[in-house]
This record gives structure tokens, sequence and C-alpha cells, in this order.
């Protein structure tokens, strides 16, 4: 069962966020805090499974408690949710080491699955954000790859999943990209994670948009 501390300004965003979480009787409410600041030292207080934060909060806004959340209370994970995705904010809160980061208008059970999801460790972009990171790195130089610190230690497949990662696909479609198994691709993510020292999907395509990686900076290798 989940434990979620909700952090927003807005007094009724809280209560509706309240109301809707505790009819998932799988998700218990930690507690409640209007600022970043009120974020971080109740998290480090509380100890819930995840944060769900917003960004525009007096003092301390969500991006710098979610750096400090990273910083102080790693174990801690941060679901952004937030009515606006421009690109500072979204790029902001995950290089913060937000999980994820969704708008205010998604659907009620996409909310619900989603801090489960990401409760349990996964990360989730919603889709407009994704492929805002996406356009975003497609319009950078393909850069050149060789002797790249980490970069380096990828194998030619684990560069191309890396690749499809930060694309936005799923191990599903990576599979179906690569005609492997799927199981074949979460151990190549799970080496790429491993390799590259990132905790998960969401640093991955930071680090894959950070350096340039996109289609055109694929290796050679890989299967069209």
């Amino acid at each position: 069962m989940p434990r979620v501390l909700i952090a927003d300004d807005d007094h009724l965003m809280r209560a509706g966020l309240i109301e809707l979480l505790t009819a998932d009787p799988a998700i218990e409410i930690a507690g409640e805090a209007a600022t970043g600041r009120e974020a971080v030292d109740r998290a480090c207080r509380l100890s819930p499974d995840l944060v769900l934060m917003d960004v525009r909060m007096p003092g301390l806004d969500g991006i710098g408690a979610t750096r400090e959340l990273s910083r102080t209370a790693p174990e801690v994970r941060v679901l952004v949710l937030t009515t606006f995705e421009q690109d500072d904010y979204i790029f902001g809160a995950l290089r913060a080491g937000a999980s994820g980061f969704l708008l205010k208008r998604t659907r009620p059970e996409e909310l619900i699955a989603a801090v489960h999801l990401v409760a349990a460790g996964d990360a989730l972009l919603s889709p407009s954000v994704t492929r805002r990171v996406i356009d975003r790195m497609a319009r950078q130089p393909a850069p050149d790859l060789t002797g790249q610190t980490g970069l380096d230690t990828l194998t030619p497949r684990e560069r191309e999943t890396l690749a499809l990662v930060a694309r936005g696909l799923s191990n599903r479609e990576i599979a179906a990209a690569l005609v492997v198994e799927e199981s074949t691709v979460r151990t190549h993510v799970k080496h790429v994670l491993m390799k590259l020292g990132l905790r998960d999907r969401i640093q991955a395509v930071i680090f894959a948009y950070e350096n340039g990686i996109n289609e055109k900076g694929l290796p050679p290798t890989t299967v069209r």
C-alpha cells in the first residue's frame, strides 16, 4: 500500500486529490503540505513512499523541493503533478530527480495508476511531456559518441535500447522494434541503468537528452 504525501498550495486541489486517492483502498494518505519547504520537512518526518508534488508553490517551489528530497531522502519518490508543461518545468523537475511528470488534466484513473507505478519504483511521463522531450532531443545535432564516459561501456544493443527508451517507447515496443523478447529488453534496460549509474528510465531519458542521443545519433548497427 503506497503512502502518499500531497504537496500543493491550493487547498481545494489538495482536498480533491485526497478524496480521489482515498477512493482507492490500496493507497494511504501520509500527509499534506502547502509549500515546498513543508513538503521536504514532512516527507523527511513521515517517510512516505511518494510525494505528489505541485511545481508553483510559495517559497521553495516544487522543483527545489524535489532536488532537496533527492539529496536528503532519496528513497522517497516524487511524482510532479502540475497545470504547466513549459520546458523549464519539465526538464527542471526531471533533472532534480522526479520519477514522473503528469499534468492536472490527467484522467483520475490514470493518476491513480501512476501513483502505484511510481511508488513501486517505475517512472512515468505523460504522453505530451514525452513528446516534448523527444522533440527537443531531435533538434540537437548528432553527437560524436566515441569515448564518452559511460557510453563507451554500453554494447551496441544497449545503446540501441537507450535511444529507444529516450524516444518514449515501452519495453514491449522496444522488443518489437529490435525483434527480441520483452524479457531481453528488460535485461538491456537494467544493464544500461547500472552501467550509467542511473536510477530509472526518466534519468535515462534525461541522460540521452543531455548527451544528444537521438535517432540520428544511434550507432550504425541499429536494427531498422
